[in-house]
């Protein structure tokens, strides 16, 4: 259920078009909370349907004419529950590790050149993170909006880092095209 939320959240932020909500979460949110486009108009159309938002009256007709959305003082109210309620961990499912957990029973061909392609985009998320932080989070800004925002982004700077780190040490232990036990 964090879709509506994640839309609750952005539209707080600064009231949008579902346009511009989809090139915000490409940007930003995206980047810890993915969603197609055509979810978050499904989804925009249900926090209007519930009372959560409304679409912005527009000075010009209707019909093509792009509706921003605004959030009323009932999805802010949920909003703000659902933040303050408590939440488990989820458990981590990740192909990778299933495909390596995989390859030591039916071989590793393959995923070594994998390993590899993911260390790569994992070191490249990591640099975009960094540029990020540098750009938008100077030496004094430290509002209690910003440092939220922050510790947001640092979070994924901390999983890329790990993740990298993981990677390089995988490719330093991981045989390269081993057969599988009772393979030949």
């Amino acid at each position: 259920m964090s879709l509506p939320h994640a839309i609750l959240t952005a539209l707080l932020e600064k009231p949008s078009s579902g346009l511009e909500l989809t090139r915000r979460f490409d940007k930003s949110i995206g980047y810890f909370w993915s969603a197609t486009h055509q979810q978050i108009y499904r989804e925009l159309g249900r926090l209007e349907t519930d009372g959560l938002i409304r679409a912005l009256p527009s000075e010009q007709p209707a019909r093509g004419q792009r509706k921003s959305y605004e959030v009323l003082p009932a999805g802010r109210a949920e909003l703000a529950r659902w933040t303050a309620a408590s939440q488990d961990p989820r458990p981590m499912r990740d192909t990778l590790l299933l495909r390596m957990r995989a390859a030591a029973v039916v071989g590793t061909a393959g995923l070594g050149q994998d390993l590899r392609r993911h260390l790569e985009l994992h070191r490249r998320q990591l640099a975009e993170y960094e540029e990020i932080e540098k750009r938008d989070f100077p030496p004094g800004r430290d509002s209690s909006q910003d440092r939220l925002r922050h510790l947001v982004l640092r979070a994924g700077i901390d999983l890329e880092t790990f993740w990298t780190r993981w990677l390089t040490h995988a490719l330093e232990e991981f045989p390269e095209d081993v057969p599988g036990p009772g393979t030949a």
